[in-house]
Formats: C-alpha cells, structure tokens, sequence
C-alpha cells in the first residue's frame, strides 16, 4: 500500500497554540490508525499565521507567492486534509478564511477533510456545525461526521469516560481514514450535514 500524505493545517496565532495542540493530537491519532490498518504516512504540519502576509497579498494582487503555493499545492495534492482553527465571534478566524478564500474553489472537490476548532469556551463548539463544516460543504469536500472541539479544560486532567480529546480524535481519525481508502461503513453514510449542498444548508438553518 502507497504511502498517504496528510496535510495538517493550524490557524493558531499564539505560540504555544492550543489549536497547533489539537492539530497535532488528530494528526497523531490519524497516523496511528493508518498505520493499524498497514499503511504509513507522511505528515506535514503548517501554520497559516506564518503566511499571513503572503495570504493577504494573494488577496489583493490575486498572486501567490512561491511559498504559499507550495502550501496550496501541498493540500490540493493531500490524500486527506486535518483543518484546525480557533473559534473567533461564533466563526472560524479570519486568517483561517482568507487562506480557502485564496485557493481554487475546486481545490478541494472530494477531499476527505476532519475539522477541529479550539476556543475559550465549550459554547464555541456550535460554530463547528453553523460556520465550519458548511464552509467545506460549499468547497465539496468530504467531512467527517465526527468533528473535535477542544475548550481550555480538555486540556488537563483525567479524560472522562467518553469525552476525552483522545478518544474523540481517534473516532475522527478512523472516519478519516475510512473516506480515504473509500470503506462505506455507519459512520460515513449518506445521511449528516456533509452530505447537504451549501444551498440546502442554509435552507434549513432557523427551521
């Protein structure tokens, strides 16, 4: 089996990043289901606020800077595509945006995609589903039904049962590497908010 190449990005701005933090457990708990299942993987991590300057420029002067399209065509050619943003006013952050707003519309057409988001609070956790997974679901990727939060107290402490960080990334993870390798299985039917057009998402919010 070919080596699988995941793309990692963190919209994290503070250094350390709790957002970098959960990136690198999902990136982790991915690898390691690969790997039980026979295949290896290569994975690169990226911090978007390291190209923010050039994501701006790109922006204005429709233009990508060497390195920055070497970042966007890292992603496009990913065979999966872990995604972390802090949660900033109910959304996504605003650097996090600006990075999809600059590449292809059909970059990530039939990408399988697993989402995370950080915040300061477990309230934050909503714009998972009204901000970020429509995000993708507009873009046409594959999301998985399984997506991770992670406010400050998930951080310390003993997991409870059921609703660690780790083991809500390794459900993510094994749904991600189900829709890379194509498998059908329960937790990546047809049914779930992935599988609505942005159009029909939005059709259905305040119902």
């Amino acid at each position: 089996m070919s080596e699988r190449k995941i793309v990692v990005l963190s919209a994290g701005l503070g250094v350390p990043s709790s957002s970098r933090l959960l990136a690198d457990q999902l990136a982790k708990s991915t690898a390691d289901r690969f790997r039980e299942g026979g295949a290896e993987t290569s994975v690169k991590t990226f911090e978007l606020r390291e190209y923010a300057v050039d994501i701006a420029n790109n922006m204005v002067a429709g233009y990508a800077a060497p390195r920055l399209q070497e970042l966007i065509d890292a992603v496009t050619a990913a065979d999966a595509l872990i995604a972390v943003t802090p949660v900033f006013s109910a959304s996504y952050s605003g650097l996090f945006k600006s990075f999809f707003d600059v590449i292809d519309k059909d970059a990530l057409a039939g990408k399988p995609v697993l989402v995370g988001a950080t915040g300061g609070t477990a309230r934050h956790s909503l714009a998972l589903d009204y901000a970020i997974r429509p995000l993708f679901s507009y873009l046409r990727a594959r999301t998985t039904q399984t997506v991770v939060f992670a406010a400050p107290e998930d951080w310390g402490g003993a997991e409870e049962a059921g609703g660690g960080i780790a083991r809500r990334a390794g459900r993510a993870a094994a749904e991600l590497v189900a829709l890379v390798q194509d498998v059908p299985s329960e937790e990546q039917g047809r049914g779930g908010i992935e599988s609505l057009s942005f159009e029909e998402i939005l059709a259905n919010v305040g119902r």
